[in-house]
């Protein structure tokens, strides 16, 4: 599949918002956060109405997942009702409460077929 530049403008732009939850992992956490995140967060986000991605970025014990929805009412849906069911998932793993940080997607690259 070759991967295009996809401007929000365009009618092909499926990815309209990010969700941005920073987190902070307890020592020696990281390696059982990733795999608690593969088994049991990404198979509920995949179910979630407007899901479209996940990027999951971690180093040294700090968390960056990203998700992409494909409209805004969809993502705060999701916070509101399953993210708190989640978190709670995480917190024997986690230092304090997640910081989640909401965007437009102006651009991207992500799976979009030319």
């Amino acid at each position: 599949m070759k991967k295009a530049f996809i401007s929000q403008g365009d009618s092909r732009h499926k990815l309209k918002i990010t969700r941005n939850v920073h987190i902070q992992l307890k020592d020696g956490k990281q390696k059982e956060f990733v795999q608690l995140f593969e088994s049991q967060i990404l198979p509920v986000l995949r179910q979630q109405k407007g899901f479209q991605d996940e990027i999951t970025l971690v180093d040294n014990g700090r968390v960056l997942a990203i998700s992409f929805w494909d409209d805004r009412k969809n993502a705060e849906m999701y916070h509101t009702s399953v993210f708190p069911k989640l978190v709670e998932k995480l917190n024997p793993m986690i230092q304090g409460p997640p910081k989640v940080e909401t965007y437009e997607v102006a651009t991207s690259t992500l799976a979009v077929a030319a």
